[in-house]
Formats: C-alpha cells, sequence, structure tokens
C-alpha cells in the first residue's frame, strides 16, 4: 500500500506542536525541582513525616503583638504550603502555643499538620490540666504526640500520657533533652520504656548521641526528633565566614544551614528534625534541604571537619 503523504502544517499548527514538544521535554525538570520532601516513617506505627519539620522555641514567643503574629502565621503557611508537616512547642516557650494556635487558624491548616507539644510541669497531677490547656491554646482536637519535656517529672507524666494514648486523647508519647543534658537517664528510658519518640540535641558540633542514643532509639524502633540543629544560629554564624565547599553543589545545597540540615536528615535514624525560624525565606530554605541527594558517609565527614575549622 502506498504511503500518503502527511498535510503540510500550517503556523499555528506548527507552534502548538512546538509548545508541547517544550512542555513535555520540561516535565522531568519540574518533578524534579518540586519533588516531594524526603519522609522518614515513625517506627511504631509506619506513619510517614517530612523529614524537617518547624520549631517554636524563642521565635513564636512574640506575645499579642499584631505584625509579629501576622509573620509567624506567614511562616507556618510556607512550611505547610512547601510540604512540611511536624510543629513542636512547649508551655516552656511563652506565648509560642497560643501563637500557633491564632496562625494555624487563620490560614486554615490545623488539619495538615503534626501537633507536636510537652509536659513541663514538676507536680505530676497537674500534667493532664496543663496538657488540656496546651491544646486550647493550640485550637486542635488533639496533639500528636506529647512529650515529657527535659525528663522533667517523667516518673508521674509517663503514666499518664500511657493512659491518655490508650484513651485515644493523643497519639504517640515521648521524652525530651537538649544540650546534652541527662544522656544516661535518656538511655535509660529508652531501654525500659515503651516509648514512640525521643528528642535530643544533634548538629556536625554536638554528635554525642551518635555513639548510644541514636543507635539505641533505632534499636528499639523509637523515632527521632533533633532539635538545637543551628545552636540557635551560633553555628551559622561562625560558619558564615567560610565560603561554602564545591562540594556543596554535589548534595544540592545552596547554604550553610542546608549542609547542616542534611548532615543530620541523612542519619538513618533521624525521623524530623525542628529549625526554628521567623522568616518565610528561611523556612523555605530549611524544607529544601529535605530533597534528595543526601550526603554519604564521606562527606558527612567533611562537614564535620568544615564546621570544626570555623
Amino acid at each position: 500500500m502506498q504511503d500518503r503523504k502527511a498535510p503540510a502544517l500550517g503556523r499555528r499548527d506548527f507552534l502548538t506542536r512546538a509548545a508541547a514538544g517544550a512542555s513535555a521535554a520540561l516535565v522531568p525538570a519540574l518533578a524534579r525541582a518540586q519533588s516531594a520532601l524526603l519522609t522518614r516513617k515513625v517506627p511504631k506505627t509506619g506513619e510517614a513525616l517530612p523529614a524537617v519539620g518547624l520549631g517554636s522555641w524563642i521565635t513564636f514567643n512574640v506575645g499579642s503583638d499584631p505584625v509579629a503574629r501576622s509573620a509567624c502565621a506567614d511562616v507556618m503557611r510556607a512550611f505547610v504550603e512547601s510540604g512540611g508537616r511536624m510543629i513542636d512547642s512547649s508551655p516552656m516557650y511563652g506565648s509560642s502555643q497560643d501563637v500557633i494556635g491564632d496562625g494555624l487558624r487563620r490560614a486554615g491548616l490545623t488539619p495538615r499538620v503534626f501537633a507536636a507539644d510537652k509536659v513541663w510541669t514538676s507536680s505530676g497531677t497537674q500534667g493532664r490540666a496543663q496538657i488540656e490547656q496546651s491544646r486550647r491554646k493550640w485550637q486542635i482536637a488533639r496533639f500528636d504526640l506529647v512529650q515529657v519535656h527535659n525528663l522533667l517529672a517523667w516518673r508521674e507524666h509517663l503514666p499518664t500520657l500511657y493512659a491518655m494514648k490508650a484513651a485515644g486523647e493523643i497519639r504517640y508519647v515521648g521524652i525530651t533533652t537538649s544540650e546534652g543534658r541527662r544522656h544516661r537517664d535518656v538511655e535509660d528510658l529508652l531501654r525500659r520504656e515503651p516509648l514512640d519518640f525521643v528528642q535530643v540535641s544533634y548538629n556536625p558540633a554536638d554528635r554525642e548521641v551518635e555513639e548510644r542514643i541514636l543507635p539505641l532509639a533505632r534499636d528499639r524502633g523509637v523515632a527521632v526528633i533533633v532539635n538545637r540543629p543551628f545552636r540557635e544560629r551560633a553555628l551559622l554564624q561562625s560558619l558564615a565566614g567560610q565560603a561554602l565547599p564545591g562540594w556543596s553543589a554535589d548534595i544540592a545545597c545552596t547554604t550553610w544551614a542546608q549542609v547542616v540540615l542534611k548532615f543530620i536528615v541523612a542519619h538513618p535514624a533521624v525521623t524530623c528534625v525542628i529549625p526554628a525560624t521567623t522568616r518565610v525565606d528561611h523556612v523555605r530554605e530549611n524544607l529544601a534541604a529535605a530533597r534528595e541527594p543526601l550526603p554519604d558517609a564521606a562527606l558527612r565527614q567533611r562537614i564535620v571537619a568544615a564546621v570544626e575549622r570555623a
């Protein structure tokens, strides 16, 4: 059978097909640029959480200032719109819980966040009341995670949290520490208690938890939240005098903050790191660190060396 000659394309058809072809070629690049955030599974349930969350220590303690509250709401909106979920706070953090609740309500974000808070009172009998007060400040139906803040009165609070979990009032139970305090107590509780989460400080300059706590948490099936990734910006300030190394491009980092966060996220025991910020551009920069590629063991050592030189 004789082939029919294809009809000549008019200018409009040509431009339409050319545009379609160009768009198709851009799809892989756009997909890479807009790839989903890396997630880590909560070992006890398999629930996936984005590897970078949002802390609120200091940054959200802005009182009733309407401009500052609006800025915090903008940060939370950008955080969730960029794929983030875990927001962490505590009764210790001044007005942060009220500010979070106000921002979540304003932006309509409540159903999309993983709400992590803490109990922080030396009175075991006041724990449940404090958690309920915190819940009202957040303006949510229940917390996903409640943690015993810095192990304060943990003997009294953990039974309360386990009972609340069994009743469906909270979903997960955890403990926290920071700045290297009470690591032996944390290890002991990881071995003895049916914890879902543990929160510790960890970054390229503070690596004590690498030796025992992170491996133990992984062995025990306990999710790890990392606080103070930047030492309240002191770590980034110390690195500011160093030019970003050429190898940073190998892990798609454009800032030292992203290098530090990728160092943390690359540890196999880490579930989520919670940097705090007051700026929308910084929250987006932080979340960009929750994407491939991550540093391998050799590159993580180079990151440590760069921090030690700072």
